[in-house]
């Protein structure tokens, strides 16, 4: 396995699995990714993919339960942990791991967390019917998309939101008290599209929230899922970073378009693109390609990702990003050729080194950085567990020099190989390969 093979696996990829051929041409291997990716099989052992109308119906069953039957609640939690274990088995057996990277990305980019039960059963739909769909076709569509789906209205509270002289707020005045929520309008332009080096104001963020008011889950005779509610919306034209748009739904649509094709969005995206995929502190010359690629294809992202994979900043060894730790737990995973009926247990892993699945704790999603990732209690925690993972799996991999060549190939250190051939014993020499620097990175 030559360099730029090694690379491709580990920094673009989820790391090889020994049952996997070295791509012999890496840039033609992903290249060959940046397709409609194939939807999320079925693992032996593993539940099936929740469909958004499977989600849309156990909301509904939520939204209707009696006060105090906590049934419904206890079933939420059981089949929204069994998605998440089956995205992880999807992953760790996955051969098209750069798909998959991107799409663990974008769902960053555009979170929703378990934290909130009701949005929760909407993560993994959001996944598979918004995120996947769209990651390699304009960035405008991804977004329209998400936002109308019923996960992120949830999560951000839009339900919640009226407008000051809608028809309900009118009515609300002689009874339930209503008002506008700027929590989804605030993170769309913060996290979602500008950043706060966008020159947004606050009295952007209020309008924008006017202009979204009536989008919301309502439920109906097939399930819980968007609606339009004019009732709710804030009547009139709105005015966003100087742009005037339409009442109405229509005006939400073109705004929400407006903001994904804005330069500053360009720029915030492929920041965060060079960030993840390159250094923590991106160099500006990635950052100013990814851009220029953005802006001149109307915010395509399979021609991002084609330019992503061809910045030479991002062959340059040593690897230097700190894998999170649900990279690392699924490059362990795969080297050492674990399957579905692992899933699970690497799952649990994820939680205890503090990146439990799609459960991010605020809206901005995990971090990105070293600064989060590799702290000596962290790493700490990474050694006791590779050492456990050792101890089950060291006989069928008693060669750990040869493990760590073939996973690795020329990015191991010889400071790895050499510490591992004088290891004491063969879990000891397979907890050195698992723990080295260049394991953790990618």
């Amino acid at each position: 396995m030559d360099l730029r093979s090694s690379i491709a696996a580990v920094r673009f990829g989820l790391g090889r699995r020994p049952d996997g051929d070295a791509p012999a041409d890496p840039l033609a291997w992903l290249d060959r990714q940046v397709a409609r990716p194939a939807p999320q099989r079925t693992l032996p052992g593993l539940a099936a993919p929740l469909t958004q109308a499977q989600a849309g119906e156990l909301y509904q069953r939520r939204a209707m339960r009696e006060r105090g039957d906590n049934t419904i609640l206890r079933e939420i939690g059981r089949v929204t942990e069994a998605d998440a274990i089956a995205w992880m088995g999807h992953c760790l057996v996955s051969e098209q791991p750069f798909q998959d990277r991107l799409t663990n990305f974008w769902a960053n980019h555009l979170t929703v967390s378990r934290r909130v039960r009701n949005a929760g059963m909407f993560v993994g739909p959001l996944i598979r019917e918004v995120i996947r769909p769209n990651q390699f076709g304009r960035y405008e569509d991804m977004l329209v998309a998400a936002v109308r789906q019923p996960g992120l209205i949830i999560y951000l509270s839009n339900g919640r939101s009226t407008g000051p002289n809608s028809e309900a707020a009118s009515r609300a005045a002689r009874g339930t008290q209503r008002g506008l929520n700027e929590n989804l309008a605030r993170e769309i332009l913060e996290l979602h599209t500008l950043s706060p080096a966008g020159g947004y104001t606050q009295a952007d963020v209020t309008e924008f929230a006017r202009i979204l008011t009536g989008w919301r889950i309502e439920r109906g005779d097939t399930g819980a899922g968007f609606r339009f509610r004019e009732q709710t919306h804030e009547p009139g034209p709105k005015t966003l970073l100087g742009q005037r748009f339409p009442e109405g739904e229509e005006g939400g649509l073109a705004a929400l378009r407006f903001l994904a094709r804005h330069p500053a969005t360009h720029r915030h995206l492929a920041t965060k693109l060079a960030r993840h995929f390159v250094a923590d502190d991106p160099p500006r010359e990635a950052v100013a390609r990814l851009e220029a690629v953005l802006r001149d294809t109307g915010g395509d992202l399979g021609a991002a990702s084609r330019a992503l994979v061809r910045l030479p900043q991002a062959w340059a060894p040593p690897l230097s990003k700190v894998r999170a730790p649900l990279d690392y737990v699924l490059g362990v995973g795969r080297a050492l050729g674990l399957g579905p009926e692992h899933a699970e247990g690497l799952m649990q892993a994820c939680a205890d080194f503090g990146q439990p699945v799609w459960t991010a704790p605020q809206p901005n999603g995990w971090p990105d950085n070293a600064e989060e990732w590799a702290q000596p209690e962290a790493l700490l925690h990474r050694i006791q567990w590779a050492h456990a993972l050792a101890g089950r799996f060291a006989q069928q991999r008693r060669d750990a020099r040869g493990f760590a060549e073939a996973t690795l190939g020329p990015l191991v250190a010889p400071e790895t190989l050499r510490e591992a051939g004088r290891a004491g014993s063969p879990q000891d020499a397979l907890t050195l390969v698992l723990v080295s620097p260049e394991f953790q990175r990618r």
